[in-house]
């Protein structure tokens, strides 16, 4: 018995139907994919819009800094880690860590974690590092100031190709007119292997100083906004 005009073109729109379900299907199922391991230079974590929220990335391939989506170059940016940024694409913080040692025995070692400001610097940070034989670590909260990070950022482009010391007059007479970038609080082990807490003033002055020298020695100072001692304990001898 031969198929009439009618069956063929039911049964060929019904093959049609079930293949296209199975593509979909396999499409939807795609959206998800598992892997045991990966090898990669660099992950970039975006929203559906393909606005950057996240970048994970390898040294050779980490990038400038970001303010509202554009992407500013910084060569000195030679670390491996990852870069966090806000809802408008403005860098807001990140993780950044490398180690090496050199061909005559000399380590170096860094890792900084840090969170920004809106539109601003680092206002907490934590980092540890290694010069040579020299260790230290410590966790930092600081003030900005009152004015957008990309007056500074077009500074520095103004005046880069200045002498250094243009240059670094340049950038002194930007911050006597933007003011109020100061550390307030430091806690860590210094370079000279003594534990310090520092509490300062608005101007960045030391105020408070608590400190266990290498030798195991505490000390408990009282500071003037000139740095004059006006308390000890121990008192001085």
């Amino acid at each position: 018995m031969r198929p009439t005009t009618t069956f063929l073109a039911v049964y060929s729109g019904l093959l049609t139907l079930m293949l296209g379900v199975i593509v979909l299907s396999g499409f939807s199922a795609a959206k998800k994919t598992v892997f045991d391991e990966i090898d990669v230079h660099r992950i970039n974590v975006v929203e559906p819009d393909g606005k950057l929220r996240l970048v994970i990335s390898n040294k050779a391939s980490f990038p400038g800094s970001f303010i509202q989506g554009k992407e500013i170059v910084r060569p000195d940016r030679k670390s491996t880690g990852m870069l966090f940024l806000d809802d408008e694409g403005t860098e807001m913080g990140g993780l950044i860590f490398g180690g090496s040692k050199d061909k005559d025995g000399k380590i170096q070692a860094n890792g900084h974690l840090s969170f920004d400001q809106y539109m601003q610097d680092q206002i907490f940070s934590l980092d540890a590092g290694r010069e040579g034989n020299s260790r230290w670590s410590a966790m930092t909260f600081s003030d900005r100031g009152d004015y957008s990070i990309t007056e500074i950022f077009d500074l520095l482009q103004k005046t880069k190709g200045l002498p250094d010391a243009e240059r670094a007059a340049a950038i002194g007479k930007f911050q006597e007119t933007h003011p109020g970038d100061h550390a307030r609080v430091t806690i860590g082990r210094a370079r000279d292997n003594s534990s310090v807490l520092r509490l300062k003033d608005p101007e960045g002055r030391d105020r408070i100083l608590l400190k266990v020298d290498a030798g195991g020695h505490p000390t408990v100072q009282l500071l003037d906004e000139h740095g004059v001692v006006m308390s000890q304990l121990p008192a001085k001898q």
